[in-house]
């Protein structure tokens, strides 16, 4: 097995089995693996973790995964549906298919003004914490704790605020041509269409 598919492999174990991100399951398993996380060549793709995940779901959670993504992404509907005026595109695990009751729920939000979603949690009465855009460097992040009645527990939801304009380079597709986040009428074709 090559390093870079070794660490893949870990990532997606990490990813499944305690809820981390990409990023940083890949630095975890290259240094769990005595591997230099710097190393030009060795770390992974997010496409071959995302293989890597899905193989593992397909071994591990084939009983209890669909049920869980299920509900994560309806949560996720509710929320888009609410904010629709900062036209709400879901993104990561629970829009690619690959979520666990791990998982935290990712939606883009939209604004001319980055204030405006903030200022429209706090009219709504929406108890949330922000995170980042400190001097332009990081997007804003609203994380809201929600509360998910078929899992019967709360759910992390990250709204990450972009600038109005940036929903047209946020649609291009992966390596494969799969998106990598959709609006609310492509995640109501998806749960349409799984049974």
């Amino acid at each position: 097995m090559s390093a870079t598919l070794e660490i893949a492999a870990a990532a997606a174990r990490l990813v499944v089995e305690e809820g981390l991100e990409y990023a940083s399951a890949k630095q975890r398993a290259a240094r769990d693996l005595g591997r230099h996380a710097g190393r030009s060549g060795e770390m992974p793709p997010n496409e071959m973790v995302e293989d890597e995940v899905r193989d593992y779901l397909e071994l591990f959670c084939a009983d209890t995964q669909p049920v869980e993504l299920r509900a994560l992404r309806e949560l996720a509907l509710v929320w888009m549906e609410r904010l629709t005026e900062f036209r709400p595109h879901l993104g990561g695990a629970v829009w690619r298919g690959t979520a666990t009751r791990l998982s935290n729920i990712l939606i883009d939000l939209y604004a001319d003004d980055i204030k405006a979603p903030e200022i429209a949690f706090l009219n709504r009465g929406v108890d949330f914490d922000s995170a980042g855009g400190e001097n332009g460097r990081d997007a804003p992040v609203l994380s809201v704790a929600s509360r998910c009645p078929e899992l019967g527990e709360r759910v992390t939801v990250h709204f990450i605020i972009h600038d109005h304009d940036d929903v047209r380079g946020a649609l291009k597709p992966d390596a494969r041509g799969r998106s990598w986040r959709g609006d609310a009428a492509a995640l109501r074709r998806l749960l349409e269409n799984v049974t």
